[in-house]
């Protein structure tokens, strides 16, 4: 980890705005859980604020890099469950990466168009899309956008059309591997890292993501029901390896809206860690006003505000990420 170190329980903008300072939770006989600190003598104001984001965003061309992997990893955000934040994770932390040196590509396979949304890419109904490439079988070259304002981002936008995908797909032949063959015919030998953003759900348009993949990424929100659903999904992704995809893997589970003033946060990240083991990174991410507030502005809070908590949790995730593979490369 760089920066400032991880502190134990600090979470800012907890649910309530973002307002007042931060506040250290009591420590627990539990194994305590990881969440970024802030910086001691930050000025927890709107004008503190406002003037570290601005050094960070100035400061974005002078981000050392980070080492990049040997290949580039293709990697499904995924949890049927709703509001676990795969979306926010997939666009933060693909900001975060390229940030840092890395190329990557947002597949936006979620008929809502949030990740476009909040990478400010077009998705207007008829803008050319993944529904183009699903069903259309349109080149995925030619739907690609550059993310406004970060270089090295792209997206491949979705939009409201993509709904009625799933059923447009039933009667097609190989209807799992349309992503998939769409992704080997795109020229992808500069991209470093591929996320594919799913709907919440386990149909036809997350399975070509979870067939497209060599990698799951299995974001888990921190609160009661947690783990509700994600046994299903692991059935599926399953199905998927033993079918279609045998290298399809779980490589990083990321505990998401912690809430470091509730023991339930702390035992729900427990139970995870219990049950998933190494593959959980070390990162949390804290509930944070500012990761909710950035999609309007068209941005992730990585550019949004780069000094508050969510921003600095998702940089130190996304750097977990790159420092995962063994045998990493430097290039330029």
């Amino acid at each position: 980890m760089n920066g400032e170190g991880p502190g134990i329980g600090t979470v800012e903008d907890a649910g309530d705005g973002g307002q007042h300072p931060a506040q250290a939770v009591p420590r627990r006989q539990t194994r305590p859980v990881i969440v970024p600190e802030l910086p001691r003598e930050q000025a927890d104001t709107p004008i503190g604020r406002e003037a570290e984001a601005a050094v960070g965003v100035h400061g974005m061309s002078h981000r050392p890099p980070w080492p990049r992997p040997p290949r580039r990893r293709i990697m499904t955000i995924a949890n049927q469950k709703g509001g676990v934040g795969k979306t926010t994770t997939a666009v933060n932390l693909a900001a975060s990466l390229a940030q840092h040196g890395s190329r990557v590509l947002v597949i936006d396979l979620d008929p809502q168009g949030n990740a476009s949304t909040a990478l400010d890419v077009e998705h207007r109904s008829g803008t050319p899309s993944v529904y183009d490439v699903l069903v259309e079988e349109r080149p995925l070259a030619d739907i690609v956008r550059p993310a406004a304002q970060m270089p090295g981002l792209f997206c491949a936008p979705a939009t409201i059309d993509l709904a009625g995908a799933e059923i447009e797909l039933v009667p097609m032949v190989a209807r799992e591997l349309r992503l998939a063959t769409a992704l080997r015919a795109f020229d992808s030998s500069r991209l470093d890292y591929v996320f594919v953003d799913c709907p919440p759900s386990l149909g036809l348009l997350t399975v070509n993501a979870l067939v497209a993949a060599e990698e799951v990424l299995l974001p888990i929100q921190c609160e009661y029901y947690a783990l509700e659903g994600v046994q299903q999904l692991l059935s599926t992704a399953e199905l998927v390896r033993v079918h279609f995809n045998p290298g399809l893997h779980v490589s990083a589970v990321l505990l998401t809206m912690y809430d470091g003033r509730t023991r339930l946060a702390a035992d729900v990240a427990e139970d995870v860690r219990a049950h998933f083991g190494a593959s959980v990174l070390r990162t949390v991410i804290p509930r944070s006003v500012r990761v909710s507030e950035a999609p309007s502005r068209g941005q992730s809070v990585i550019s949004y505000d780069p000094g508050s908590s969510g921003a600095i949790a998702y940089t130190q995730a996304a750097q977990e990420l790159a420092m995962q593979s063994s045998g990493t490369r430097q290039h330029g």
